[in-house]
């Protein structure tokens, strides 16, 4: 899921600062306690406990450590970190370690921009994995691809169009997320859509997808309507999706409305009356902020989930519980976690490739083409020319606070900048 400026802006507040620093604060202790340093300049670095002639591949992590997408952002360093950790224990690429850098993007592309700079220009790192909102993405890209010339690899689920060069996206897309999903719940009965959304970038452009498809297999959307991205009240919308005989909801609100929504519309008894209710950024976590009555029954399509049983996502995930715990921040699609498994993973197959030459031009067109076997969910692969990769989705029903897996689809394409 993906955030803008305003809603970051308006979960901060004068309160959300005092939150951020007492955030900052937990954050750091959690970084500390796993082998993080704090950088002279500001930053944090992680360095591997061996070392090669030629000195370590840098990799650089711009992610939230604070503010109000932390959730995802803590996430997301820490996978990255447990990915990281595989490699250098089986050898590094190479035999070369990889050296962490972290910054944190604080939820604020202001603040964001000047820490991303520090990776490129004071640490010099080889690649730069993160960003969760897209207004982060267009923030950091800049200096990253552009001024600084590095390799950047965006984790999270997005709503497409980003064809930057040297800039590779590894989480799904509209049409990884909607071209099957959307024909299952019309298969399942339902053809009259509504689609409740915040008024911003990643709704707006997943809505017109979606629509197309809804279309094109024979369903309708009875309205579509956006709303602040801190609205609470909902009595019109759900009166509306009653009275007008909406039988799916295709949602994009997002925190906080998200759950003030949901309880309105289930309090309404919509889902007693055979209503359905889809939302494609909602994962394992989700039942960590609505209740597991207002999701039950709600579908959703992801490249993960826990309820995935195969050997690889099931020893990954063992994995890290094991490294962390005691932690809050759940390995989870939604969050971008499994992108930045992923994107670690794809640039150690591209450096391989180069047979170790990190220029990067030379790791971009590497990249390029680039095949994993196994991560969260199965393996993946570039498609070449698009910056993005084919993977495996799932759609997963909300069963008592659990997704149960009901469909598997094998590397489905991202249908992006062809």
């Amino acid at each position: 899921m993906t955030y803008d400026r305003k809603q970051i802006a308006s979960a901060r507040g004068e309160t959300g600062r005092r939150l951020t620093r007492r955030g900052f604060l937990k954050g750091a202790g959690a970084l500390a306690a796993t082998g993080w340093v704090a950088g002279s300049a500001g930053g944090w670095v992680l360095r591997p406990n061996w070392s090669h002639a030629a000195g370590p591949i840098k990799m650089g992590i711009a992610t939230d450590i604070t503010g109000a997408i932390a959730p995802s952002g803590n996430a997301n360093w820490q996978i990255a970190q447990l990915a990281v950790q595989q490699i250098n224990d089986a050898g590094g690429i190479l035999d070369r370690p990889i050296e962490l850098y972290l910054e944190d993007t604080a939820s604020d592309p202001g603040v964001a921009v000047g820490n991303v700079r520090r990776l490129i220009q004071q640490n010099n790192v080889d690649v730069v994995l993160g960003g969760i909102t897209s207004a982060m993405r267009e923030a950091i890209k800049n200096p990253i691809v552009r001024r600084g010339r590095t390799l950047y690899i965006y984790p999270q689920l997005y709503e497409g169009q980003e064809c930057t060069t040297d800039l590779y996206c590894t989480g799904p897309t509209p049409a990884q997320q909607c071209d099957e999903l959307i024909p299952w719940l019309i298969g399942q009965g339902h053809r009259r859509f509504a689609f409740p959304s915040a008024n911003y970038l990643w709704p707006q452009l997943l809505n017109r997808y979606a629509r197309k498809v809804i279309e094109e297999n024979g369903g309708e959307v009875v309205f579509e309507e956006y709303y602040p991205l801190d609205q609470i009240e909902y009595s019109a919308t759900v009166a509306k999706i009653n009275s007008e005989n909406v039988d799916c909801v295709f949602k994009t609100v997002i925190p906080p409305g998200t759950q003030a929504f949901l309880k309105q519309l289930y309090e309404s008894g919509f889902n007693e009356r055979g209503g359905h209710v889809s939302c494609v950024y909602f994962d394992d976590n989700s039942v960590n902020y609505v209740p597991a009555r207002e999701m039950e029954g709600l579908s959703s399509c992801l490249d993960y989930f826990k309820a995935v049983d195969d050997p690889f996502s099931n020893e990954l995930q063992t994995a890290y519980d094991a490294m962390f715990p005691d932690t809050r921040y759940l390995f989870t699609a939604g969050s971008a976690a499994t992108g930045m498994y992923r994107g670690v993973k794809f640039y150690e197959e591209a450096v391989k490739a180069t047979n170790g030459d990190l220029d990067r031009d030379a790791v971009s067109a590497a990249l390029d083409t680039a095949e994993i076997a196994e991560g969260p969910g199965g393996g993946a692969r570039m498609i070449p020319g698009t910056g993005h990769c084919a993977m495996n989705m799932y759609i997963a029903v909300s069963r008592a606070g659990e997704y149960e897996v009901i469909s598997k689809y094998d590397m489905v394409d991202p249908a992006e900048c062809t």
